[in-house]
């Protein structure tokens, strides 16, 4: 009997969690390749970080990577020892150090690499995958250094991507000392005196990871950030949340669902609760209703409210949030809103030059060093990888009509150049965000990585021929082989 294999470009989280779930709905003889191009397999960028003080922003209850065990991850973080938990006394509401997440996927790795069922299963090839041949059956996966990997299936879960730099007329400074264009690389922090001024691009969640790291070495300098409308993330809120209204409908046209949402909070403020659990109630349907939204509302959301939506949604633990609240009353860290314009070096600094949000005048701040950490670069059409402009160039994948990453169908198969199906090649997690819209968070990450285990066990344990495509208007697609 022919074994069927399906192969998994990226160990991160995404991949790695969907090797766990392909294993235990596949067929006993499918063949599960793991390939990833870094060292570590199973924490991937998010959770490969070694400050404790990068603090998951999902409380430990939810992070489990099984629906089906929903306290995995709780119950592992009462196993740990208590110096690997750094003082952490675990509960369902507590917000663990984002390492210890990393070391509990990599631990689930772990136990599927030592099952005696899984010997012959579970493959891990550490290697770059440069190319995918779909010119024949199974189809193959050229590595670096000349190697190859055959596969019937085979899934992208290439993670996320280093910031872009803000577009400016004389981009030479982006190669100059004084710039970092990766704020997770090792050197991103590396000699830098305490004392001096850091510029920080963006002002999210990586800056206030940024923050953190800083302010652990030791530093004493100022920290500026700056983004086009300068937000913070939200704090989560302690306590239990005031009781909801009655549910009502979600809209899903933009004005409507904000209207919704505002009066919501509105309530719930007036009921002595917050407006939270008002967010947090969209979240199981947001997928819904981002998919039944209109492109011209996706288009205006993006453009105009994603921002407001991003610190509202993605929010910090408490213990973050006061440290950053301390910062910024101290006068250490300051946000400013604006427009970077250019840059000039000036014994050996950095004048940052940028204008203000409402205002036609230009403002200029110094820095020793600049970091870009305006979030991940989702533009698959600019992105450099060789993987990825090479499935570009040859028409085998295309952008979503977004640009928020590559173009998918509900069950995650990827769309080529035409929008042809294809039955072969499919994609997982943040590479998805067009079609999926929320998939950063590991609770949405996990439902995907189940859905499209489950998908693919069925495929491989299914005849070749498939008489249907996976839509709901058949006639929208053609298959791509």
């Amino acid at each position: 009997m022919t074994t069927p294999s399906i192969a998994v470009i990226g160990a991160g989280f995404s991949g790695t969690l969907l090797a766990l779930h392909l294993l235990r709905r596949c067929p006993p003889h499918t063949r599960v390749t793991l390939i990833e191009r870094n060292r570590r397999f199973g924490r991937g960028m998010a959770y490969s970080t070694g400050n404790p003080n990068h603090l998951l922003n999902v409380p430990a209850g939810r992070m489990s990577a099984f629906h089906d065990r929903p306290h995995d991850f709780l119950d592992w973080l009462q196993r740990q020892p208590e110096e690997e938990l750094g003082g952490l006394q675990p509960n369902a509401s507590s917000f663990a150090p984002r390492h210890l997440f990393g070391a509990y996927i990599r631990s689930l790795l772990n136990e599927e690499i030592r099952a005696p069922e899984s010997r012959d299963r579970l493959v891990l090839v550490r290697g770059d995958v440069q190319a995918i041949d779909r010119s024949g059956h199974p189809i193959i996966l050229h590595l670096d250094r000349g190697e190859a990997v055959e596969a019937d299936l085979a899934v992208l879960a290439v993670g996320n991507f280093p910031p872009r730099p803000p577009p400016i007329a004389d981009p030479s400074f982006y190669d100059s000392a004084l710039y970092r264009p990766d704020p997770w690389a090792a050197e991103a922090l590396a000699d830098l005196d305490p004392a001096s001024r850091v510029l920080l691009i963006g002002t999210g969640l990586t800056t206030v990871d940024m923050v953190v790291s800083l302010l652990d070495q030791g530093h004493t300098g100022p920290i500026h950030a700056v983004s086009r409308r300068g937000l913070l993330p939200r704090r989560h809120q302690a306590g239990p949340p005031a009781a909801l209204a009655e549910p009502i409908p979600f809209p899903t046209g933009l004005m409507a669902l904000t209207r919704t949402l505002r009066r919501e909070a509105e309530r719930a403020i007036e009921q002595g609760g917050t407006w939270q659990p008002v967010v947090d109630a969209l979240r199981p349907f947001t997928q819904d209703v981002w998919q039944a939204m209109s492109l011209t509302d996706r288009a205006r959301f993006l453009r105009h409210m994603r921002p407001w939506w991003d610190v509202h949604r993605h929010r910090m633990a408490g213990p973050v949030a006061d440290r950053i609240d301390a910062a910024r009353q101290s006068g250490q860290l300051q946000l400013h809103t604006g427009r970077i314009q250019g840059y000039a070096l000036h014994d050996g600094m950095a004048d940052v030059r940028y204008r203000p949000r409402g205002s036609d005048r230009m403002a200029c701040l110094q820095a020793a060093r600049v970091i870009n950490c305006s979030g991940p670069d989702a533009d698959y059409a600019r992105i450099g990888d060789t993987l990825i402009r090479g499935l570009l160039l040859d028409g085998t994948v295309r952008p979503d009509a977004l640009r928020l990453g590559l173009d998918v169908t509900g069950t995650c198969a990827l769309l080529n150049a035409s929008g042809a199906i294809s039955r072969r090649l499919f994609a997982v997690g943040p590479v998805t965000k067009g079609t999926f819209w929320e998939m950063t968070a590991v609770p949405d990450i996990r439902r995907q990585c189940e859905l499209l285990a489950q998908h693919l066990a069925a495929l491989v344990g299914a005849p070749a021929v498939i008489a249907q495509p996976v839509s709901a208007r058949p006639e929208a697609f053609t298959y791509m082989i």
